[in-house]
């Protein structure tokens, strides 16, 4: 495999990948609810999901491995907030059983692609002395040094 062939967005990651999947079938839920619902649990729902992709995409973007190992782990915390929501689902009959446990299989399986994830970060250390520091790899979409500089100087005039 090539440089050019490796992820280069948060996009591209298979974890992103399953998790956007959950986050999606999430809100088709929430869409779902009674009424009554609308402001409480389907809003909570929302942004449980949201939160679940929107740190992963973050974490992504950071430089450190620790800095991105802890916004998995806040994605985790969140996905685990959206099972304990279809338990609600499931207590308040909202939708079918079977529903709730393809649903709840999905929150699975996003769960282990997720971990499978933390645990390749945590192995990516560039001295196994160091606590989790970034070995950088060269991307496509990164700015040059001159060009950091130019925008640096434009910026401040």
């Amino acid at each position: 495999m090539n440089e050019q062939a490796k992820f280069q967005t948060f996009e591209d990651l298979d974890t992103y990948k399953v998790a956007r999947e959950f986050r999606k079938a999430m809100y088709a839920t929430a869409r779902r609810l009674p009424d009554f619902e609308k402001f409480g649990l389907a809003s909570q729902v929302r942004r449980a999901a949201v939160s679940l992709t929107n740190n992963i995409a973050e974490g992504h973007g950071r430089f450190h491995y620790a800095d991105q190992i802890k916004f998995m782990l806040q994605a985790r915390g969140s996905l685990e907030e959206l099972q304990d929501d279809l338990n609600v689902y499931e207590d308040e009959n909202y939708i079918p059983v079977a529903e709730i446990a393809k649903l709840k299989g999905d929150s699975w399986n996003a769960h282990k692609v997720l971990n499978g994830y933390i645990r390749y970060l945590r192995n990516r250390k560039t001295n196994p002395n160091e606590p989790y520091v970034l070995r950088d790899e060269t991307r496509t979409d990164d700015l040059s040094d001159d060009e950091v500089n130019e925008f640096l100087t434009a910026a401040t005039l």
